[in-house]
């Protein structure tokens, strides 16, 4: 590396570094600490043969289980900002330096495959979280793990703050923090392609498909068309298109029969864990925890999309003032921490919801629901039927009427507390050891920033290669929090957009 490369490496690095205080480092050492603890304690949990998948197979095969879900999803979250983020760029500036890359970006940006991609991962993210529920959720909250005390046992492997935290933290954060960054590196590799074509797989199997629906209900209600890159379906390909989605909806009202039912009846792991909570409470909680989900998600695409305009066009409600004021606080740096905060409260209710929907069924003994053979009865008591519906009733759905109505959101009492609690528990620095992991993995596998490659978006400006406008994100699943990041600027999770008012300050 000549001295003109490494002042300009340097360079880039002090744009992206966070400024260490003595507050800051204190949260990276403690959240280091937690990390270990809660994955000792989980393990220890797991190898008193105390979960579900390690009582019906053995502790190994829980643990190899969760270690290959928490790196899968590593990737699913990683690539899921490259791939938002990298549309604007012209693909001819990293094509020849970074070919696999570019196969990703071939396939991923041709028609309406990002849209289809999207919503396949938002499918798996679920599913991949709710194997690693199976694997280190207790079956029994009460077993001894490691001599510890009742009180530890119930925050960390009850209420699950072990397995939020190792997970918000192997498996998504510091994947998320190199990728937002270092888009360009981070799917240059095969195991991203295998991950691309899996989702890819996903969406085109159906199960999804009656997402397609309400976003089209929601498309007439808002009077805001759908923007496609694709000819209007006809013939063959209209049929097939339909046919899944009610194919989806067969499958998304077997699950709901399937979960309402067992819990009714008390046939869940909510009845064997909590024995005096009534059924109707179950009931009540599993919706309650579906719509927390559904608010987070759906605020993360309010707010960035509120973020793109003037103060005085955010509404004139006394809420939607409110978490305007907080949220775009100085430079809009509370955005980025409530996209931290939202993770952690996101995963929690994941774990939650996974715990409620887990059957407690012994096949073959005559109570197999709806009567179904010994085989389906084993499958459902994992709770995988809880996942689709999350996917579709509380993720997907949600964030589609955050794109049409994103003001509704806004003017909401409950958004704003939600901010404040998300906001509150990224002050805490649960999860700020996934900036020091971040650093550790970027150095070991010497991925570079973005701008290494293809320049600032400045310099692609000045070199002729502008960016592509980002496109409408009405009726769309945006991406979450790394939409609207450009490729190469310094700022995505260290913050991810900046408001309008910080724009127009700076001009």
């Amino acid at each position: 590396m000549t001295e003109v490369d490494a002042t300009k490496q340097q360079s880039y690095d002090d744009a992206h570094d966070v400024k260490i205080t003595p507050f800051v480092a204190f949260k990276y050492v403690a959240s280091i600490c937690l990390l270990i603890f809660s994955i000792v304690i989980v393990v220890a949990l797991i190898f008193t043969g105390n979960t579900r998948v390690s009582a019906e197979t053995n502790p190994w095969v829980a643990l190899i289980v969760m270690t290959l879900a928490v790196v899968w999803l590593s990737m699913i979250e990683g690539q899921q900002a490259s791939l938002v983020g990298l549309p604007p760029v012209d693909p001819d500036l990293y094509k020849d330096s970074h070919p696999i890359t570019y196969k990703n970006a071939a396939l991923a940006f041709r028609g309406d495959n990002l849209d289809r991609y999207l919503m396949g991962r938002q499918f798996m993210v679920l599913l991949v979280v709710f194997v690693i529920n199976q694997c280190g959720n207790p079956l029994d909250p009460k077993v001894d793990v490691l001599g510890l005390p009742d009180g530890v046992k119930l925050v960390f492997l009850d209420i699950g703050l072990g397995m939020i935290v190792f997970t918000c933290i192997l498996g998504q954060l510091t994947t998320q923090v190199n990728a937002s960054h270092c888009m360009i590196d981070f799917i240059n590799n095969y195991f991203a392609l295998f991950t691309l074509y899996t989702a890819m797989a996903v969406e085109f199997s159906g199960v999804m498909h009656s997402s397609y629906l309400i976003q089209n209900v929601l498309s007439m209600v808002s009077g805001k068309p759908i923007q496609s890159n694709e000819e209007p379906k006809s013939g063959f390909t209209f049929i097939f298109f339909w046919g899944r989605v009610l194919m989806s909806l067969a499958i998304l009202g077997f699950c709901l029969a399937v979960t309402l039912s067992a819990l009714f009846n008390g046939q869940t792991q909510m009845a064997v864990k909590y024995p005096n909570v009534p059924n109707g409470v179950s009931v009540f909680l599993f919706f309650f925890f579906m719509a927390i989900v559904g608010m987070l998600e759906g605020m993360q695409i309010a707010f960035f999309a509120v973020a793109k305009l003037p103060a005085e066009e955010r509404g004139n409600s006394f809420f939607a003032k409110k978490t305007c004021d907080l949220l775009f606080k100085g430079n809009g740096e509370n955005l980025p921490g409530f996209m931290i905060g939202r993770q952690l409260t996101v995963v929690f209710s994941f774990f939650l919801v996974a715990s409620i929907t887990g059957l407690n069924i012994t096949p073959g003994e005559g109570e197999n629901i709806f009567g179904v053979s010994d085989g389906a009865q084993a499958f459902l008591n994992y709770g995988f039927q809880g996942a689709v519906i999350t996917t579709i009733l509380a993720s997907i759905t949600w964030q589609l009427a955050a794109s049409a109505f994103p003001m509704a959101f806004l003017n909401n009492p409950v958004t704003y507390i939600l901010l404040c609690i998300a906001l509150f528990l990224e002050w805490t620095g649960l999860s700020a050891g996934a900036w020091v992991l971040a650093r550790l993995m970027k150095k070991a596998t010497k991925i570079q920033y973005d701008e290494v490659y293809v320049g600032t978006p400045e310099e692609r400006i000045a070199n002729g290669r502008a960016d592509k406008e980002f496109g409408d994100d009405v009726g769309h699943l945006a991406g979450g929090g790394f939409v609207g990041h450009a490729c190469g600027s310094h700022d995505a999770l260290d913050g991810p957009i900046k408001s309008k008012d910080a724009i127009d300050a700076a001009a």
